[in-house]
């Protein structure tokens, strides 16, 4: 298949690009960098004055959409939200554009989302056919992104929303920031431990995206979020025991909102998310439980 993918540079796209190479796939990253051909991967300019990428992406048979400002870096000041938010905006009408624009039309669209659409609940379970919409600025953007991506269906696009959760990798998302303070040997629960964190390892996440791509039924939502979702506390000593370190230095809510300020929400706040559309469709998660999550990602 050819697959253009947006956001094809960043942590999810470029495992996602080393799957579908291994796969066989014909690659398309749209970059705002000028356009060039390398190690099998075209590079697609766009988002740049002049720039058409319609032209270099003709018989396309999928889009997958991963760009946007990431969540995890800098401080949520007005400026750094406001770009969170239109950053996605204007790739998702961009890719749009481009959708309209083709005389073939591509056969599916995987937009990234997020479960940050659901709200923050410690004894609620979600799904995919859950309508609870937090009302938080993550809530807003995670369904403003959707709706917008939607749109592609007027265009006899299958479009499926990849609703990431916390995503585990060795070097970038978000472990490497809940694993450091143990590696420090100053590890321990954060908050009140009790929230829920609902994981994947980024393996996971590329193969479900494939997944979502080559099968039909994937139609709306589905949960990227491994099956076994757990609370922040048995996070931290799952960590610990992983490391060989201690875990006992609790690091108490309100100084997170002081350091972090309302970004203290990704760690302090979560959801119970279960994958119930990946579930019904027989997916494999190589990685299933937290444990032999860490246990690959810290050998």
């Amino acid at each position: 298949m050819k697959i253009a993918i947006t956001g094809g540079t960043g942590f999810v796209g470029s495992e996602l690009t080393k799957l579908l190479q291994q796969q066989g796939h014909e690659i398309f990253i749209l970059t705002r960098k000028k356009s060039y051909s390398a190690k099998g991967i075209h590079y697609i300019q766009w988002l740049t004055k002049n720039a058409k990428p319609e032209e270099h992406l003709q018989n396309i048979d999928a889009f997958v959409n991963l760009a946007g400002t990431s969540l995890n870096e800098g401080r949520w000041t007005a400026e750094r939200k406001k770009d969170i938010y239109e950053s996605r905006m204007v790739a998702t009408k961009e890719v749009l554009r481009i959708i309209r624009v083709l005389d073939e039309k591509p056969k599916v669209l995987v937009n990234a989302s997020a479960i940050g659409i659901y709200p923050s609940s410690k004894a609620a379970t979600y799904t995919e056919s859950s309508r609870q919409v937090a009302k938080d600025y993550l809530g807003k953007t995670v369904m403003h992104w959707e709706y917008e991506a939607k749109k592609a269906e007027k265009f006899g696009v299958r479009v499926a929303m990849a609703r990431f959760g916390v995503i585990l990798g060795k070097d970038a998302g978000a472990l490497p920031l809940m694993g450091l303070p143990y590696k420090l040997f100053v590890g321990g629960t954060v908050g009140s431990g009790s929230q829920w964190v609902s994981w994947i390892h980024i393996k996971d996440v590329a193969s479900a995206l494939c997944f979502a791509v080559e099968n039909d039924r994937f139609i709306g939502p589905f949960n990227v979020t491994a099956p076994n979702p757990v609370r922040m506390k048995q996070v931290g000593e799952i960590i610990a025991a992983t490391l060989n370190r201690p875990h006992w230095f609790p690091a108490p809510s309100i100084l997170l909102k002081l350091a972090l300020g309302e970004k203290s929400q990704l760690v302090l706040e979560g959801q119970q998310v279960l994958p119930k559309v990946l579930l019904a469709e027989k997916f494999h998660f190589e990685y299933s439980t937290l444990n032999t999550a860490l246990e690959n990602l810290y050998a």
